[in-house]
């Protein structure tokens, strides 16, 4: 099971959303206090299993409504993704992927893993 680990940073408080095996598949934004970080927790735990995906990547991709997961290739030329709230607010995103296999497979994992997922502050270490 998931979980999403709250760290307090030199500019406020952010989560990662870890899979089972601890590995990072999702990072927040730096929030201002620790209510709204985890605010932003309970986005992502409502938004990500009914988001749709929108691939950006393809030529004359279709655009998809909020909540999404917007697919993407970054500078570098890595496929990345980010979680769009209903209101439009990027509330979390991925690593950068050499394959689109590997960033849909980031996706799913959200999707598996953050409704349930406990949450683990830290933010006082």
């Amino acid at each position: 099971m998931g979980k999403f680990v709250i760290k307090k940073s030199a500019k406020g408080f952010m989560f990662n959303l870890l899979a089972g095996n601890n590995q990072v598949i999702a990072t927040s934004e730096v929030y201002s206090s620790l209510a709204s970080c985890k605010n932003g927790i309970d986005s992502v735990k409502k938004n990500a299993v009914a988001a749709a995906i929108e691939d950006q990547t393809v030529e004359g991709f279709k655009t998809e409504k909020n909540p999404k997961f917007e697919i993407y290739a970054d500078k570098k030329g890595e496929i990345r993704f980010r979680l769009k709230a209903a209101n439009g607010e990027i509330i979390a995103t991925g690593e950068g992927y050499k394959a689109k296999s590997g960033c849909k497979n980031g996706i799913e994992s959200i999707k598996k893993n953050a409704p349930e997922a406990e949450i683990d502050d830290r933010s006082a270490e």
